[in-house]
């Protein structure tokens, strides 16, 4: 996340309130959220009540 800019608090945005959500594989899931002019993925799973963040990435930057 350091290395790519990413706080833990944009974390929390995209999984608390994505504006997308899409199944994975290994019943992950992968939430989507425009942040400024980034659009971020997040890829994680439900285990027991908590939620365990498997990667957070860029896919593009959000057109105006």
């Amino acid at each position: 996340m350091k290395w790519r800019r990413v706080s833990e608090a944009d974390v929390a945005s995209v999984i608390g309130a994505p504006d997308r959500l899409e199944p994975s594989r290994d019943e992950r899931i992968n939430a989507y959220k425009a942040i400024g002019d980034r659009l971020l993925k997040a890829t994680y799973v439900e285990e027991a009540g908590n939620i365990l963040v498997i990667t957070v990435i860029e896919k593009a930057s959000v057109q105006p």
